[in-house]
């Protein structure tokens, strides 16, 4: 049985961004009967007593006050009304209680403006939607900005891009809470790709693309059924028929990412999809992932994750895998 993940509770205020406020909802809120586990128990939290006006001529009606967020391991901020508006001071002293007794908080586009307001994000990286990140910057220079990637995981605080990148934000989350088998079948009934490709702290921020990736989505399909040998840079520029500096430039403009970190966030997808479905000991995935030796994947993975490999595949394996791990860390000795 999984642990249960707690209460979300989700913003909501005059001038909420209905598409942002619903894709909290529809992640956190639907019920899903084809999990035999303890799904996200969810409240509408209203910043405002009666029905609130939503973009396009909708009214919500909130569950409860900002009372309510003392009882959320989870907080989902929408959009902000206005980035102009500085927050209600009740909003930010909440805000700032339910971080200090551990909650997560979890903004979506210009929603960050908000948890900027509040002073958690300083001296942390960040991100929101392209058009106000330099915004961002300026108004809140402690900030570290990150204009290139779809959301940014800082432990307790997760910032998104645009409003479609919610989704990406949300189904990390979900992966964290669950495991990426599961947050993988909360995108299929989406009917969405349950990850972007790209690379950040922790284990699924991926960069947006700048340019179209045609010339090189053939190598990257490439590298993928690849991942166990070296593939050097030299060797990835000679088949994309470049030179090393053209291919340089050229790969971090349509990833966003070096290749040795873009390698690196391929290469934890491999392995978290053989940790959490097959029965292989840990040395052998770290094969498959292209690590020379069981101890550098470890600390590349751990690094990624958050977790050591035996860790991830105890809480996210099935119990099959779970019976093995006591086998695989007394052979292998992964703390």
């Amino acid at each position: 049985m999984r642990n249960d993940p707690g209460l979300v509770a989700i913003l909501a205020y005059d001038g909420l961004c209905t598409f942002e406020f619903g894709i909290a909802v529809e992640i956190f809120g639907l019920p899903r009967p084809e999990f035999d586990f303890p799904w996200y128990r969810h409240r509408i939290v209203g910043l405002e007593a009666g029905p609130m006006r939503a973009m396009g001529g909708i009214q919500v009606l909130a569950d409860a006050g900002l009372e309510a967020l003392t009882e959320a391991r989870t907080i989902v901020i929408p959009g902000w009304r206005d980035r102009a508006e500085l927050p209600p001071v009740e909003l930010l002293q909440a805000l700032r209680e339910a971080h200090g007794r551990g909650a997560r908080l979890l903004s979506i586009c210009s929603g960050v403006f908000v948890l900027a307001a509040s002073g958690l994000l300083d001296d942390r990286s960040a991100t929101t939607h392209w058009r106000y990140t330099e915004e961002l910057a300026q108004r809140y220079p402690r900030i570290e900005v990150d204009p290139q990637v779809l959301y940014v995981d800082a432990g307790q605080l997760i910032t998104s891009a645009g409003s479609a990148a919610g989704i990406d934000a949300c189904l990390h989350l979900v992966a964290r809470d669950f495991g990426s088998q599961v947050a993988n079948r909360v995108a299929q009934r989406l009917v969405m790709a349950p990850q972007r490709s790209g690379g950040q702290a922790q284990f699924i921020p991926a960069p947006v693309a700048r340019l179209a990736r045609h010339d090189l989505s053939g190598l990257l399909d490439w590298a993928r059924q690849r991942l166990e040998a070296p593939l050097a840079v030299s060797e990835l520029a000679q088949r994309a028929a470049m030179s090393e500096r053209t291919f340089l430039r050229r790969f971090r403009q349509a990833t966003g990412l070096t290749p040795k970190a873009w390698l690196q966030h391929e290469r934890m997808i491999r392995a978290r999809a053989l940790l959490e479905g097959g029965r292989q000991s840990i040395e052998w995935i770290a094969e498959q992932c292209g690590f020379r030796t069981v101890e550098s994947f470890r600390s590349a993975f751990r690094s990624s994750v958050g977790l050591s490999p035996s860790a991830y595949r105890e809480r996210f394996g099935s119990s099959q895998e779970a019976a093995l791990l006591a086998l695989d860390t007394a052979a292998l000795g992964d703390a």
